[in-house]
């Protein structure tokens, strides 16, 4: 039997799991389930991924990449150490973890895996994650969403009719689903969701609270200081977490700041209520998704007969007593919310290797997808018109043609623009991707062209494009900065992760000499507040000199070590004079080096 692991690859953690002699078996190390999703490099520049990763980022956030997937399908790169990475290179990072523990917990080899993404993510952001389970080397036999691999653990073999609504609310995303379950059969009625709404956001509210109150009261403002802010955001996540088992919790931070020569303290005790008033706006907006989800299944919050809670910030008690009172129903969290997606997605992959172990899956796409089309709309030529070719909601695996033909005599060309979205104008929507058929036969206007879309199970589009008279045909190429690799960016990429991961601190993708880090008195704060400015600068100098070490000549290279070293030690004990004396000859000699 194959072994498919199921991954849940979270905002905040990320979880693994895998079906045994027909028992779900959590993957962990050191009797931990979970993994942080959070990769950063140690001061001698080696790889961390997981909890030591998280716990080096409150003094060297510079140096830790955190909540990366609220970046992926985004055409952007993420700085660690001197080495840009795409955000599928940090998951893949993630990933290959998990895969390591796993084999050493099996000990066997483990290549296949079924990986998780939230309902509302689109065609990129899933073929950005099936990316990131390749590089870290897992074929990705299945992408299914999170609510439904949740539902998967919940009475799979029930007989009777069923319907959950699972209400899913992680660190960084939110989605709610309504599946029915019968016989063996588990069907998606509806979904809706928030790719930008989770548990981060609550950080962020409680952090600009506490930092605005401290700024009021010692004109400072924490935020302007990249340690300080990371302190306080840990701080805030702590508090956080507390807040939903106690009514209050006590943000205590010492040292976090100066102020004529003395040190400042941040004491402040959040009672639950002062916090849930924060969150309130951004719950009440996931109560709209229930209420949309419900309308879409052409269901009353009576019809259903359970509720269930995944991710970790619906433990948030705010959130329990809406949903409740919402729904009139009691909430189930039988199954860990931070653990069920990763069982679910196990569930699914003993159903792909062949075990018999519940249900048949039968899931939708949350997005209606078409076509950019020309034509008359309300009397009036409409040149920015969405046909839509795959409705919302349709069960997966879809199919659907539609046949639309050219506007113009001896048209030699179509361009199909594919967008996703529910407006009929596709400026509203979002685009997938475009591509042209070119070489059109020699006719009047009318030539029929077909458009045929294939949307997967994994929620993974392909189109096809076919002149009807010829049969000249062409298939989607993603035509944006973030279509699939090319096998030489694929592989620069494996490369880049295989540096990373190697234990030898010295390689050619990582420096060999140590990431720069604040003297213990920076970490700690105490700055004067009119020097922050310039410290900060100054500290952001180093660390451009030091990447241009490695590249430098080796007389620029001893130049750039002395200076660099030179004002290290001016920033232990900083002065407006010091700092602009040692800052000025480093500035110079990066200037040159960059510009030449």
């Amino acid at each position: 039997m194959d072994i498919i692991l199921g991954i849940d690859l979270g905002t905040t953690n990320s979880v693994a799991s895998v079906v045994i002699n027909g028992e779900i078996q959590l993957i962990k190390k050191n009797g931990e389930a979970i993994l942080p999703s959070v990769v950063g490099l140690d001061e001698a520049g080696n790889l961390l991924v997981g909890r030591a990763a998280r716990n080096q980022a409150v003094l060297a956030p510079e140096r830790t990449i955190k909540s990366i997937k609220r970046k992926m399908g985004v055409a952007a790169t993420v700085s660690l150490g001197d080495q840009e990475y795409t955000p599928q290179e940090i998951s893949a990072m993630i990933l290959r973890r998990l895969k390591e523990h796993a084999e050493e917990q099996l000990g066997q080899p483990v290549s296949k895996a079924v990986i998780t993404v939230p309902a509302f993510f689109n065609e990129i952001q899933r073929e950005a994650t099936r990316e990131a389970g390749e590089l870290a080397g897992l074929e990705v036999v299945r992408i299914i969403n999170e609510p439904t691999a949740a539902s998967l653990t919940y009475e799979a073999k029930a007989e009777h009719l069923e319907r959950l609504l699972v209400y899913d609310l992680g660190g960084g995303t939110f989605d709610v689903s309504v599946v029915q379950m019968e016989q063996g059969i588990v069907e998606v009625l509806a979904s809706h969701g928030d790719t930008k709404l989770g548990g981060d956001d609550f950080d962020d509210l409680l952090l600009d609270h506490v930092a605005d109150a401290f700024q009021k009261k010692h004109d400072i403002d924490l935020r302007l200081s990249l340690i300080a802010k990371s302190r306080l955001l840990r701080s805030c996540e702590d508090a956080k977490i507390a807040l939903s088992t106690e009514p209050f919790a006590t943000i205590e931070l010492e040292f976090i700041a100066e102020k004529d020569g003395h040190p400042l303290h941040l004491v402040r005790e959040i009672e639950r209520a002062e916090y849930e008033e924060l969150i309130e706006a951004l719950i009440s907006k996931t109560l709209v998704c229930v209420d949309e989800s419900l309308s879409d299944a052409k269901l009353q919050a009576p019809q259903i007969d359970k509720v269930i809670l995944v991710g970790g910030s619906s433990r948030t008690p705010l959130v329990q007593r809406l949903l409740e009172e919402r729904l009139q129903q009691p909430l189930h969290t039988e199954v860990d919310p931070d653990l069920s997606v990763a069982m679910g997605a196990a569930v699914q992959g003993a159903l792909i290797a062949g075990v018999d172990v519940g249900p048949i899956l039968v899931d939708i796409t949350p997005h209606t997808l078409g076509i950019q089309a020309l034509g008359y709309h309300d009397g009036l030529y409409n040149e920015f018109m969405f046909a839509p070719i795959i409705s919302r909601l349709s069960a997966l695996p879809a199919n659907k043609s539609e046949m639309f033909s050219t506007a113009s005599d001896g048209q030699k060309a179509v361009i199909i623009a594919v967008y996703q979205g529910e407006n009929s104008d596709i400026r509203r929507n979002e685009k997938v991707g475009e591509f042209k058929l070119e070489g059109l036969a020699d006719v009047e206007a009318g030539n029929e062209i077909l458009v045929r879309f294939h949307l997967n199970q994994d929620g993974i589009l392909k189109v096809t494009v076919m002149e009807r008279a010829t049969g000249l045909e062409k298939q989607l190429t993603i035509d944006n900065a973030m279509e699939k690799f090319r096998q030489k960016n694929r592989d620069a990429a494996r490369s880049r992760i295989d540096a990373a991961f190697n234990v030898e601190p010295a390689s050619a993708q990582i420096s060999t000499k140590p990431i720069l880090v604040k003297p213990t008195k920076l970490a700690k704060g105490i700055v004067p507040a009119e020097l922050q400015r310039d410290v900060d600068e100054a500290y952001e100098l180093l660390l451009t000199a030091q990447k241009l070490i490695p590249e430098a000549t080796p007389e620029d290279a001893a130049e750039l070590l002395s200076l660099t070293g030179r004002l290290e030690k001016v920033l232990a004990v900083p002065t407006a004079e010091t700092l602009k004396t040692a800052t000025a000859e480093l500035e110079d000699l990066v200037f040159y080096l960059q510009d030449a």
